[in-house]
């Protein structure tokens, strides 16, 4: 009975000493909760005004102090920039241009690491530094030389520049990406399907890559955004309205002094949000996969 009672008694210990710990850990996490929500609230703040701005009169956007909502929100704003500029024209270049470059950035990427992770040949490893090594080189660097060799292919104006470039590698980082996710794979896969009597790009395209898909979807949203952001190689290469894309059509409305008798500062602010929007729900979208493939690349150097 002595020992019995000894027992409870340790046990008990163990419970307060345990509901004690936790009662000290929590508010270290209100603290960490509360710091999180301030930097939420923080990193949200520029899309509430943008959204909000983009509701607003011209008069009323100007007015100072700023008023934080929209006395009647105006949502003439998003059907004038329809109907003022070939918005969705737009839209549809931009589109196409990032469907073909991440559909190139994926394949051509995940042929390339394939082959560093799972073939040794002379001279690997040193392909696969060099490859790193083109991450630290900026991109003004290839400017010129690509701009010229467009120019001479009579590319110039027209959205092959944007898209062809990814069909060749894909780009180092996604290389990296895919070479440290398929190098966490076993190789007994391989191995079985070429007892079985497989070939390697069967073993790749129905074994590897169906395991790839966090690191594919991570791949993917990051060519997206890039692609979908970009306005310097835009800029360059485009110079039609035809074939304008979203990034080069916002600085059109700085060129544009007036639509309608009215400045176009409200008129911006409503196509930077339509613009914006369609990478905010593709992240949501895929914000699992993105992030158990940013985990995953790393676990196997």
């Amino acid at each position: 009975m002595a020992t019995q009672s000894n027992v409870l008694t340790d046990v008990g210990r163990v419970q307060l000493s345990a509901s004690t710990r936790r009662i000290r850990l929590r508010p270290s996490r209100a603290l960490l909760f509360g710091v999180m929500c301030i930097l939420a609230i923080f990193f949200f703040f520029p899309f509430f005004w943008t959204v909000m701005s983009s509701l607003k009169r011209i008069d009323e956007l100007n007015t100072f102090p700023p008023t934080w909502l929209p006395k009647v929100p105006q949502w003439i704003n998003y059907e004038t920039v329809l109907t003022s500029v070939p918005f969705a024209l737009w839209t549809f270049n931009t589109l196409f241009i990032v469907v073909l470059s991440t559909l190139g950035t994926v394949i051509t990427a995940s042929l390339v690491a394939y082959s560093f992770a799972r073939f040794r040949y002379r001279g690997r490893d040193v392909i696969f530094a060099i490859t790193l090594g083109t991450l630290m080189l900026p991109a003004q660097v290839t400017l010129i030389p690509q701009y010229i060799l467009f120019h001479r292919l009579n590319m110039l104006n027209t959205l092959y520049p944007l898209w062809v470039p990814t069909w060749f590698g894909g780009g180092a980082f996604a290389i990296f990406l895919l070479r440290q996710f398929i190098m966490t794979l076993p190789k007994d896969l391989d191995e079985a399907a070429l007892i079985d009597g497989a070939s390697y790009p069967r073993i790749f395209w129905q074994i590897l890559m169906p395991l790839c898909k966090p690191v594919l979807a991570t791949i993917c949203v990051i060519t997206v955004n890039a692609v979908w952001n970009d306005f310097a190689n835009q800029v360059i290469y485009l110079q039609k309205d035809t074939i304008m894309t979203l990034a080069v059509g916002m600085n059109y409305f700085h060129t544009l002094p007036e639509v309608g008798g009215e400045p176009t500062q409200h008129l911006l602010l409503a196509a930077s949000v339509m613009s914006i929007l369609p990478i905010i729900l593709l992240f949501f979208a895929t914000q699992r996969y993105f992030v158990q493939g940013i985990v995953l690349s790393g676990i196997k150097g």
